[in-house]
């Protein structure tokens, strides 16, 4: 499979992980991203022995994006740090067919997770075990029946843009797990991790990191080298 290395140092590595592919392994045997970047380490660097790699964060399986691993145990437990106190900025693509009825806005829901279905329940307000979740986004362009929005997650709960948007009118292109009436042609969905911005847990230098969206429709109808919308 091929994939983009987007940033690297000698603590942290960061890939355009194309959609289809898991983060890390699960309880299946399917290949994941980090074997992948185990291998192109191990090759490109000639290490002897197993590779180190810490997974900092996960995308869903049909969403593309960055995706951060850590090379050395220190950058993983400071970038987990970090993630833990919400020092860290992640801003996504979302497309839908359906607009919001505001341009911007933020959404506030309570989520539960049914582990079973690999599926969450979204309320409006607080029920048993579900957790508090937002979700910032604002409406960045249309074409024809294609609305691109962008959407800055502030908790970082399990699929959590994608029960959001459907909650609010907007199921994202191809995702039936959520509401979308017809699959994408490669089983991925409308959604893409654009960038994350975040202090270096070493250098301590901002770091912004971004990850193109892939060049097939609906991706291509939109034109996202502006980067403007992400300030």
């Amino acid at each position: 499979m091929r994939f983009d290395i987007i940033y690297e140092d000698n603590h942290l590595i960061a890939v355009n992980k194309p959609a289809g592919i898991l983060v890390q392994r699960d309880a299946t045997t399917d290949l994941a991203m980090s074997d992948l970047v185990k291998k192109y380490i191990k090759r490109k660097y000639d290490k002897p022995g197993d590779v180190f790699l810490g997974t900092i964060h996960r995308i869903d399986r049909p969403v593309s994006g960055v995706t951060i691993y850590a090379r050395t145990s220190k950058g993983l437990s400071r970038m987990n740090e970090l993630w833990r106190t919400k020092k860290i900025r992640k801003t996504y693509i979302a497309l839908s067919h359906n607009n919001a009825d505001n341009f911007s806005g933020t959404l506030v829901h309570y989520i539960s997770k049914n582990a079973q279905k690999n599926k969450v329940n979204v309320y409006d307000k607080l029920k048993g075990d579900a957790k508090k979740s937002e979700t910032r986004y604002s409406l960045l362009s249309r074409i024809n029946n294609v609305f691109a929005f962008k959407a800055e997650p502030i908790t970082g709960r399990p699929h959590q843009i994608r029960a959001q948007f459907s909650r609010m009118g907007c199921p994202l292109i191809g995702d039936l797990k959520y509401g979308a009436s017809i699959p994408l042609e490669d089983k991925s969905i409308g959604l893409h991790a654009f960038s994350i911005e975040f202090e270096h847990p070493i250098k301590k230098s901002t770091i912004m990191i971004v990850a193109k969206p892939p060049k097939r429709p609906p991706w291509n109808f939109f034109d996202f080298e502006d980067k403007s919308f992400l300030d």
